[in-house]
């Protein structure tokens, strides 16, 4: 009871403060028009750029707690509200202004940049980052690619939306790089990783509509030097059904 008391009253100074219930903004929200901006125009690089860096929040209006990733780090807050806005507030005084719109979350940085999110229907008790990026998986690389060059030319090659992929001569795991190190080393290109029991290797890829291109990716600093990748030989050529 003397736990219950405390979030009691939270739950209704943020009903009585804010113009939308406490519990409207609840549960997790993706970043979809970074998705839309990647399946359009192909360049993964590029729309994460445009609409990041934020790719997903996971909001609780009663335990007053907000989360975001970037696809490579994640940041735990607090939610509270005032009586105009509600604010997600981080270690180091970042702060993130939220509002409703609609069915859409819209995330006001204190730079005055604005990003929009829409909830995830079934996100479960998904880890933080994985709904974005599954729903990025099935818009982006979703469906039956056919390897049209390279080893195994004539195979089915299918990237499932939690990782795996099978078709592709070798590897059995895929992640597409979002951020962090496994990004910045390619650069502006787009890159992802393969593997097959936790051993694996860094690509750049290029998709073009529903051709995506595979190369080699060839370090090109100094041995002292952060690695920077870019294109190699080409290793496939797959064309989506």
């Amino acid at each position: 009871m003397r736990q219950a008391l405390p979030l009691a009253l939270a739950a209704l100074l943020l009903s009585g403060c804010a113009s939308h219930k406490p519990e409207d903004f609840n549960g997790t929200w993706i970043n979809q028009a970074a998705i839309d901006a990647a399946s359009n125009n192909g360049s993964l690089r590029q729309a994460l750029d445009t609409h990041g860096p934020v790719l997903e929040w996971k909001l609780d209006a009663t335990r007053q707690q907000a989360s975001f990733s970037n696809g490579f780090e994640a940041a735990d807050g607090r939610l509270s509200a005032d009586q105009k806005h509600w604010q997600a507030s981080f270690e180091g005084g970042q702060t993130e202004q939220l509002e409703l719109d609609g069915d859409e979350l819209k995330a006001t940085a204190a730079n005055g940049s604005e990003r929009t999110f829409v909830r995830a229907a079934q996100a479960g008790n998904a880890p933080l980052g994985a709904t974005f990026e599954k729903a990025l998986y099935q818009a982006y690389l979703g469906g039956d690619w056919k390897i049209i060059e390279g080893q195994g030319q004539g195979a089915t090659v299918r990237f499932g939306d939690t990782g795996n992929v099978t078709g592709l001569p070798g590897p059995d795991r895929f992640a597409l790089c979002l951020a962090g190190d496994c990004a910045s080393m390619g650069g502006n290109n787009d890159s992802l990783w393969l593997e097959r029991n936790q051993r694996g290797a860094p690509f750049i890829f290029k998709r073009d509509g529903n051709t995506l291109t595979i190369y080699q990716a060839v370090n090109t600093a100094n041995a002292d030097e952060i690695p920077q990748l870019s294109p190699g030989p080409r290793q496939w050529v797959l064309e989506r059904s």
